[in-house]
């Protein structure tokens, strides 16, 4: 894992850089406790594996400690021909169902 803590002007936050491989997948949830925000990146050009995205990110969203946790997906590869646009990112990811998690 990586990770980094960023300081600016009165903020500082902590980045923890987990990675997606699944022998990690059941470490991530040490990570849980006091997080305030998620980054998830997702590979906008891998259809195959999307449906493995989304259930990932809703499993993670349904723990307790991510509760209340500020949600910000990053979409990568955006730059290749077959990539996913956002809409369809959104919903291939769920995310509109997300609104009500509160």
């Amino acid at each position: 894992f990586n990770v980094e803590t960023v300081e600016y002007k009165n903020i500082s936050f902590t980045v923890w850089d987990v990675g997606g491989q699944d022998k990690i997948r059941p470490l991530w949830r040490h990570y849980f406790q006091n997080t305030q925000g998620l980054i998830f990146v997702v590979d906008s050009n891998d259809r195959d594996r999307v449906v493995e995205a989304r259930d990932e990110l809703h499993r993670m969203l349904n723990e307790d400690e991510l509760r209340d946790a500020v949600l910000l997906v990053f979409a990568n590869k955006q730059d290749l021909p077959n990539a996913m646009n956002a809409a369809e990112i959104t919903d291939k990811l769920g995310l509109h169902s997300l609104r009500q998690r509160h």
